[in-house]
């Protein structure tokens, strides 16, 4: 069972995919959202979950104060269960919380070239078997969309090896959980002389 852990929809359940998707276990996206608390990095922001599954890691964040969040998932039917996800995250928020979130049932690269919008906060959960290629080229798209005091949240396998964040990243650390490690990466911001 999947649920969100806390904020305004704190405990409500959320549908996941029969197959095709790998859930983020609780105590990784606990893990996660604790370390965000810290550093007070949802509040009032953009988040985009990228390969979304279910959208827990963008419901979460707009459960905790996330103003608009974007889920992004090709698989038809998983897309499908985001929206419902998201309508009862939606129902759930106090009119006060302004939210604002869609779901976007496209591959990641396509999405990430055709849209115009900025993030602050980006959670990327490939498929494990993703290449590291593809996960360079999401990443290198990513790029200009983000807020110059962005974050990316990264999970891979622990067996995966360092991302290659390119020039337009500097990892911050890494978290590894069991067979889970998390990547936490901010965008580069150039010197201007």
């Amino acid at each position: 069972m999947t649920r969100i852990i806390s904020g305004f929809a704190g405990s409500l359940t959320l549908s996941v995919p029969k197959s095709g998707t790998r859930p983020t276990s609780d105590r990784v996206r606990e893990a996660i959202f604790s370390a965000l608390d810290a550093r007070n990095a949802l509040h009032d922001l953009r988040a985009l979950d990228l390969y979304a599954g279910s959208g827990a890691l963008g419901l979460e964040a707009a459960s905790r104060g996330a103003r608009i969040v974007t889920l992004v998932e090709n698989n038809y039917g998983a897309a499908a269960l985001c929206r419902k996800n998201a309508a009862a995250v939606e129902r759930s928020a106090p009119k006060s919380a302004n939210l604002k979130i869609s779901v976007s049932s496209q591959a990641v690269q396509s999405f990430l070239a055709a849209t115009k919008d900025g993030f602050d906060i980006v959670f990327i959960d490939p498929p494990y078997d993703l290449s590291e290629a593809e996960l360079a080229q999401n990443l290198s798209a990513l790029a200009p969309l983000m807020a110059d005091d962005g974050l990316v949240v990264l999970e891979r396998s622990s067996r995966s090896p360092e991302p290659a964040w390119g020039a337009h990243f500097m990892l911050e650390r890494r978290k590894d959980y069991g067979d889970t490690t998390l990547w936490y990466a901010s965008p580069t911001v150039p010197v201007v002389p």
